[in-house]
């Protein structure tokens, strides 16, 4: 009997090891990710790697942090939080899930001192040439072949109008005012009527609560507007919970939101509890009850996602291939072994990869590598975009 109980126990730790001990873990991974409040996709992906190599604060493998939320204000709190994580000896890998203010200069002091830590991030709010300097690879959305699929994929649900909406500060990004053109010129290609809005900055006076407020008093009007047949895009998060209430309410179309996940607005617009399904990393559980939620509000066919956050995607991903680097698994110039990454953490969703291309000369970065993943229509499933060949054209358009 005891010869059985021993068996039994030890099938068990085959099948089911623990997270790395303290005698295993010879380096150390740091993460950092904005707080739950501002893109808990990405705080979702930290926890992620944390639930699978252990907190190097217990004998594990991860060191997690959280950016200030007054992030824009405050930058000083960013930079040492960042050049802090490289003090520590084992540190060998450092991922900013977001690019926010800050990180490029974060980056350079770790750079200055400690030359081989490996450097990550995510979503880029600094220029591109001052975060490339530092970062082994960035990972960004495609905001280019997005600019061109997510209208394609308007016209797919039915849309005759397309709807931009943004803001100043965002439009000062470059990314997203290269996407903002590339969408203006495939509507005009795809002949969908192409509009750009303006919204409040949720960084703003008015806060997020005064954000919010503005866009869902204002659908109606840009809904009489434009009419039913319109597909409305949006560039910040806090503006996709009532831009989505609205359209389930009112009429029009969301293909997905600048950053697609399940858990992007859908959850407060349609007041669904996903914490169980989120604590689990059930993503697939949290599409269908999301899926279930917009049938119910009369969305379907005109409301969509990414079956997994990119946000979650990519912070639980670059932290395995920094890993895998630092182990000799993988190589640092190498898609396919990033892509083997992320597809770790999103089991049956299709990617699509390429790196960046600059629109004046041509030329490609390989720092910077961009990412879209295949977008599921609540209702009427995938749409196919992966497969989707953006036409060479798209990819030197500018502003």
């Amino acid at each position: 009997m005891k010869l059985l109980k021993f068996s039994l126990l030890m099938l068990i730790l085959l099948l089911f090891p623990a997270p790395v001990s303290a005698a295993g873990a010879d380096f150390y991974i740091g993460i950092i990710t904005l707080s739950a409040s501002q893109s808990e996709d990405d705080l979702r992906g930290a926890e992620r790697i944390i639930q699978e190599y252990g907190d190097s604060a217990t004998g594990g493998m991860i060191t997690h942090m959280t950016f200030p939320d007054s992030f824009m204000t405050d930058v000083e709190t960013t930079i040492n939080k960042l050049a802090g994580l490289a003090d520590d000896p084992k540190m060998k890998v450092i991922v900013a899930s977001q690019a926010i203010p800050g990180t490029a200069e974060g980056f350079r002091r770790i750079r200055d001192k400690r030359p081989d830590i490996l450097l990550f991030s995510g979503e880029l709010h600094e220029d591109i040439n001052d975060i490339t300097q530092y970062v082994d690879l960035a990972c960004i959305a495609d905001h280019v072949a997005r600019g061109y699929l997510i209208p394609y994929g308007a016209k797919l649900l039915g849309a005759k109008t397309f709807v931009h909406i943004s803001f100043p500060r965002h439009m000062s990004y470059e990314t997203l005012v290269r996407r903002h053109a590339v969408m203006e010129e495939a509507c005009k290609d795809m002949g969908v009527k192409f509009a750009s809005e303006l919204a409040v900055d949720p960084t703003s006076s008015a806060g997020i609560t005064g954000a919010q407020q503005f866009v869902y008093d204002k659908v109606p009007e840009w809904l009489r507007k434009y009419g039913r047949d319109t597909a409305f895009f949006c560039t910040n998060d806090a503006h996709t919970e009532p831009l989505l209430m609205r359209i389930a309410e009112l009429g029009g179309y969301f293909v997905e939101a600048d950053q697609p996940s399940p858990l992007m607005g859908y959850p407060g617009a349609f007041a669904l509890d996903l914490e169980k399904e989120q604590e689990q990393g059930d993503w697939i559980a949290c599409l269908r009850k999301v899926e279930g939620a917009v049938l119910a509000a009369g969305g379907s066919g005109r409301m969509g996602t990414w079956a997994y956050s990119f946000g979650y995607a990519q912070t639980a991903g670059l932290a395995e291939f920094g890993k895998r680097v630092i182990e000799g698994r993988a190589k640092i110039d190498s898609l396919d072994d990033l892509l083997n990454c992320y597809n770790k953490y999103t089991p049956g969703a299709k990617w699509n990869a390429s790196y960046y291309t600059d629109a004046v000369s041509g030329e490609r970065n390989q720092k910077l590598a961009l990412f879209y993943q295949d977008t599921y229509v609540f209702g009427k499933g995938y749409l196919g975009l992966a497969d989707v060949e953006v036409p060479d054209k798209y990819f030197i358009i500018d502003r």
